[in-house]
């Protein structure tokens, strides 16, 4: 039977005898553990080990009771394997992280414990615990099954999710000061859609403005035909919405599976083989995020270069002196780059396969590429958001009519308790940094804030 008395991979055809089954789940964590590279963030390994721990409740996968109580207690305890962040193709299991994540069970590899990195064998010591034998097939239920991808995709779930929302509200910021209409947003003009995710942006940001006095302004065009990034809002923002919907209910159906081979189903009598090892839908759901959090920073970086256009009665670059100061100019230099970054790192690795194991794992998912490329799109979306706040908070200041919106008053000076306008021209770098922070820092206030609108 595969994964109990066969080599693994090419190599299942090859009979092992009776007294060398525990010796070859041993061997199998060992040899999988081939990762290299940076360790993998602690929340990322401890969202693999309670994903991992989801497909084990089941029952479907061969695992001892006793493997899945060692890895509650390390959960409880917490010790978090340290994991090497590359090696995997994403099919086959997340074999090289799993393993990793499966060595420290064995008294091998290293692992934090409360922060200090120690040994495999150190953390038994400390925690008063033997290591683990392996029991026929507890190697490969180890390591099999790609809750390593689906661990970055819940993560990058939790973040766009709350950049999204956070988004609406610095577009508010942003609109109010460069003087939009308010007719893009009305809930009328919206009402000739049958694209939900767009009337709710249109609602976050009538809710966003309300009280602001912008689209009365003298600085507002009559014709009420907005640059695309400000009038196109709702259709921008609403279809990353539609995006990211579709990759949350594709993670959860994941990860609230079975992803091992092979499977047992006592209650039938039966071992059935097959791929639920395979990641191609997280893969996909990864890349597909990707694009929307580069959409994401792209249309805000296209509202931040309209607030410096001088444009609207806002001056050159947001500053006085222009000329003597170039004031924000190159914080939409920055935004440009981390943009242009974005759009080549959503070139989707899904769409690739290299073949592993003498052919017999002849087509892979790659999701490990789309996640570390995901992380990197999401990084740069935050910055592009924080240096639109940044420009966002410095016009409103310098549109001398305008009257904020409450909310859009209380993001401003919630901001501005972190970074001081722009008087004359200094290092932007810290500035952007910081704005980034606030970003990052505030969004999970600012979501539920959006959410609890609806």
């Amino acid at each position: 039977m595969y994964g109990v008395n066969t080599g693994f991979g090419s190599l299942c055809e090859t009979r092992i005898a009776p007294d060398q089954v525990e010796q070859l789940q041993y061997n199998h964590v060992v040899s999988h553990a081939a990762g290299v590279g940076a360790p993998v963030r602690e929340r990322i390994v401890k969202l693999m080990l309670l994903i991992k721990l989801l497909t084990f409740r089941t029952g479907n996968t061969g695992v001892a009771p006793v493997t899945v109580e060692r890895l509650v207690a390390m959960w409880n305890a917490g010790a978090v394997p340290v994991i090497p962040e590359k090696g995997t193709v994403g099919a086959s299991g997340d074999l090289a992280p799993l393993a990793h994540m499966a060595l420290p069970l064995i008294g091998l590899g290293e692992a934090y414990l409360h922060g200090e990195r120690v040994s495999g064998a150190e953390l038994l010591r400390r925690l008063g615990w033997e290591a683990l034998r392996l029991q026929p097939k507890e190697g490969l239920a180890l390591t099999n099954g790609v809750q390593y991808i689906n661990a970055m995709a819940v993560d990058a779930l939790v973040r766009l999710g709350r950049l999204i929302d956070l988004a609406d509200v610095i577009a508010s910021l942003s609109a109010q000061a460069f003087s939009t209409a308010q007719t893009f947003y009305h809930p009328t003009y919206h009402t000739t859609t049958y694209h939900e995710d767009r009337k709710i942006v249109a609602a976050n940001l009538a809710w966003a403005t309300a009280g602001g006095n912008h689209h009365a302004l003298a600085t507002a065009v009559r014709s009420k035909q907005d640059p695309y990034s400000f009038r196109c809002i709702p259709q921008v923002h609403g279809a990353i919405r539609q995006v990211f919907g579709f990759c949350k209910r594709t993670v959860e159906d994941e990860i609230n599976g079975v992803s091992d081979n092979p499977l047992f189903f006592p209650d039938e009598e039966l071992a059935l083989f097959g791929g639920n090892l395979h990641g191609q839908s997280t893969a996909f759901a990864l890349d597909f995020l990707a694009m929307a959090a580069s959409e994401l920073a792209s249309i805000a970086e296209r509202r931040t270069y309209q607030l410096l256009s001088g444009r609207r009665g806002l001056p050159d670059f947001l500053v006085k002196n222009a000329g003597l100061n170039s004031g924000m100019m190159l914080a939409q230099y920055t935004s440009a780059a981390l943009v242009n970054e974005n759009k080549v790192f959503c070139y989707p690795a899904s769409v690739d396969t290299i073949p592993t194991c003498q052919l017999q794992e002849d087509h892979v998912s790659m999701g490990g590429t789309s996640g570390h490329k995901l992380r990197t799109v999401l990084e740069n979306c935050e910055y592009v958001l924080g240096i639109e706040l940044l420009t966002a908070a410095q016009a409103s200041e310098m549109n001398r009519e305008l009257r904020l919106s409450p909310v859009a008053r209380d993001l401003y000076e919630e901001f501005r308790a972190d970074v001081e306008p722009l008087e004359d021209d200094r290092v932007l770098s810290p500035d952007i940094e910081r704005a980034r922070a606030y970003v990052v820092r505030r969004a999970a206030a600012w979501s539920q804030r959006v959410e609890a609108r609806r």
